[in-house]
């Protein structure tokens, strides 16, 4: 084996090594290619990234309007059976939605509907778009009377294409 030196070790066994050392690591052509793809890869995954975050946010959005909704005809219904006495005017929905979180006695007992107001994951605020029973269904702006239902103030589209604010 003309070039290559065999090197005895401990037991004894030749191992084969080259007479010229061999380049280690990347060269610069390597690198540039190397990062080249991996540019391509994270262009192609942002988008995929962005959507799914919207996706939580949307799924966060559902859960807290449909806890908010079930507060609201849970005390509509403890009002309706007279379970505690309800404002004049209201129809037997809370008057506000903090009414839902506060604490409220009747025959013996203290009913509580919500333990807080979820943040708006689309605004990022509790800042919740509110209708009463007087309000029209297309009405920005609450009448104040009772919570009759609540809506998101973003301004933004669902990824089903429907506005946050009709969900």
């Amino acid at each position: 084996m003309r070039g290559l030196g065999m090197q005895f070790g401990k037991t004894g066994a030749g191992v084969a090594r080259r007479g010229k050392s061999s380049p280690r690591g990347f060269t610069l052509v390597e690198l540039i290619v190397a990062i080249a793809i991996l540019l391509v890869l994270t262009t192609m995954a942002l988008p995929m990234v962005q959507i799914q975050v919207k996706r939580e946010k949307e799924k966060a959005l559902r859960h807290d309007l449909h806890e908010m909704r079930a507060a609201i005809d849970r005390y509509k219904d403890a009002a309706d059976r007279g379970l505690f006495q309800v404002q004049f005017g209201t129809d037997g929905y809370p008057p506000t939605l903090r009414a839902l979180t506060e604490p409220i006695e009747g025959n013996g007992k203290t009913y509580r509907f919500l333990r807080r107001i979820p943040v708006d994951p689309m605004t990022g605020s509790k800042n919740w778009g509110l209708q009463s029973t007087s309000d029209s269904p297309n009405a920005d702006s609450w009448g104040g009377e009772n919570v009759f239902n609540v809506y998101s103030r973003s301004q933004g589209t669902g990824l089903n294409g429907v506005p946050y604010r009709d969900w």
